[in-house]
């Protein structure tokens, strides 16, 4: 006879789609580990049909608009920070995306994010990003340097989309059909994928300034007005990479 440990084992390690024949093995053992171990399969299972019904609520605009080839999610990253340049993302999924756990970029951990990133840039059609630095940002305003941002990462996907699903904005000088979704990080599977990228990306990216300006905490912080962001702020001044449109309070 198996031993607990070695059930427990092979219930844990099993893929999520040979549970149910695995479980239905041991259905007859009554010893209490191996009665246990089955119920926290059957808590794996449940957990994982959630999240399929979860993500599949998630693709309600891309089969609203599945007449369209090629649907790309576009969201920004960084336009609150007081330091580093925003980062927008453009992803084009396949029809057929089986891609789980995507949301909001802010709602998952760093872990799963660098998970999810690399599986979306594995598996998309297309994906781009675009920058605008601290000083575009100073020199135009936040939010035009975001749209000039959008613009940038659209134009350079290959195939170039016909249909662009929209964090909340309307992306002006753009000759593509237009959906804005407000929060939709949280209700579409492509801005979360682009959500995922343009976070990630800034993020390596400001862990890299972290290194030239070690003063401001910046792998940490990401360039937000942290409590230490701002001491350091106010005892060190700014760097080069600080907006100057957004510190004035501080310094």
């Amino acid at each position: 006879m198996e031993s607990i440990a070695e059930i427990k084992g092979k219930l844990k390690e099993a893929e999520i789609a040979d549970l149910p024949a695995l479980m239905a093995g041991y259905a007859e053992d009554g010893r209490s580990g191996v009665v246990a171990a089955i119920a926290s399969a059957q808590k794996r299972i449940d957990a994982y049909e959630k999240e399929v019904a979860r993500i599949e609520t998630m693709k309600r605009f891309e089969k609203e608009y599945d007449m369209y080839s090629y649907i790309c999610g576009i969201d920004e990253v960084g336009r609150g920070p007081l330091a580093g340049p925003v980062v927008t993302g453009a992803v084009i999924l396949p029809k057929d995306c089986k891609i789980l756990y995507l949301n909001d970029s802010k709602k998952l951990s760093e872990k799963k994010r660098e998970e999810l990133y690399s599986v979306i840039t594995k598996e998309a059609v297309a994906y781009a990003l675009g920058f605008n630095t601290p000083e575009r940002i100073d020199e135009i305003n936040i939010l035009q340097a975001t749209l000039e941002a959008m613009r940038e990462a659209v134009s350079k996907l290959s195939p170039q989309p016909d249909l662009l699903l929209n964090d909340a904005v309307t992306i002006p000088k753009v000759d593509i059909k237009q959906v804005p979704i407000i929060k939709g990080d949280a209700k579409s599977i492509s801005i979360a994928a682009a959500s995922i990228v343009a976070k990630v990306t800034r993020d390596h990216m400001m862990v890299e300034y972290d290194e030239i300006y070690p003063e401001y905490g910046f792998a940490s912080n990401k360039g937000y007005g942290s409590a230490e962001h701002i001491a350091a702020l106010k005892k060190y001044g700014p760097c080069p990479i600080h907006r100057k449109s957004f510190i004035k309070n501080f310094i």
